[in-house]
């Protein structure tokens, strides 16, 4: 169960809206979860169309879609780890954190039942989280074992000391081979399980560069990106891709063709965080942690006829200044 109040932000709208916000699920499933008695409004039941003040308690009783007593998932592979500090590889399909409609199965789950500690920092549910991957985006992921690393961690995120680098499979080619997206992300009105660029939103920036491009047939064309965040918003590099014109492969919820990623067999949305490069919020050493495409990512390359340079994420990091890229709320609407 969980209770929120209502941010002055709602004041006034319908109680579907509000719970979708809340306790970020669909518009559609909240609205079944109140007709369904799950959602009360200061304690007592009422109609998804009840128009909510701000500073009112709405109660969300969550029914678990998993069998109590899931196993927790194996741990992941380690590629770093001392007192305070452990990077992971986030398999696809792993969520990292349990919320509502995931209770259990999760990264938090895995480290837990492997007897890893976790920074009581991070929060219930959510013990040492300083940063996520989406279910279906595979790659690195750091977590903190003490309060300390967590709070020098997010400390670090912040002020952008993180150096994180992805490898993304996108559609097209982008017409710049380098470039820098500036566009303001916040949730689609339309579907609040999406995001979209919109004035009102948060400052979201990505950077990219075109490592490889390749027909496809049809005349369609595929291109390997290596793009790095300079903010850390939700589905920010999705959405970024998206609004100019350049999806990630099978990624349906921001437009992607599926006829394209069928042609290529693409397994799953073509996102990988492949490189993390920090300075040790206690230690003060350097961690640096390349990861490789996973098997599903790589075998999509060789069909596409896509090369992986060596040390691909130097190019993001070279002196030439990026191209300044707008994304517009019109091409992500």
């Amino acid at each position: 169960m969980s209770v929120e109040r209502v941010p002055d932000a709602l004041d006034g709208e319908r109680l579907d809206v509000v719970v979708a916000e809340l306790f970020e699920i669909s518009r559609s499933r909240a609205a079944a979860r109140i007709v369904g008695g799950e959602v009360q409004l200061d304690g007592r039941p009422v109609s998804k169309q009840q128009r909510v003040r701000a500073g009112q308690a709405v109660r969300f009783t969550a029914t678990a879609t998993a069998p109590p007593g899931v196993p927790a998932p194996p741990l992941p592979p380690v590629r770093f780890e001392d007192d305070h500090l452990i990077v992971l590889v986030k398999p696809a399909g792993l969520v990292v954190h349990p919320g509502h409609g995931q209770p259990d199965g999760t990264l938090v789950d895995a480290l837990a039942a492997a007897g890893v500690a976790l920074a009581p920092a991070g929060g219930k549910g959510r013990p040492g989280i300083v940063h996520r991957l989406d279910r279906d985006t595979s790659g690195l992921l750091m977590v903190a074992k003490t309060d300390a690393a967590h709070a020098g961690l997010v400390e670090a995120l912040q002020q952008r000391r993180v150096a994180r680098r992805y490898l993304a499979l996108v559609e097209g080619v982008p017409q710049a081979p380098r470039g820098r997206i500036e566009g303001a992300l916040g949730r689609d009105p339309g579907d609040r399980t999406r995001f979209t660029v919109r004035d009102d939103g948060k400052a979201a920036v990505t950077r990219y560069r075109v490592l490889d491009q390749a027909p496809v047939g049809e005349g369609r064309s595929v291109a390997l990106l290596a793009c790095a965040l300079e903010t850390g918003r939700t589905h920010q590099i999705r959405v970024h891709l998206s609004a100019l014109g350049h999806p990630l492969l099978a990624d349906p919820t921001y437009r992607a063709s599926a006829s394209l990623a069928a042609s290529l067999d693409v397994p799953r949305v073509a996102l990988h965080a492949g490189r993390l490069a920090l300075v040790h919020p206690v230690t003060g050493e350097t961690v640096e942690v390349t990861e490789p495409l996973p098997d599903d990512l790589d075998v999509v390359l060789a069909r596409a006829g896509l090369h992986l340079p060596v040390d691909w994420w130097q190019a993001l990091d070279t002196p030439t200044l990026d191209t300044p890229t707008p994304a517009t709320a019109q091409d992500d609407a």
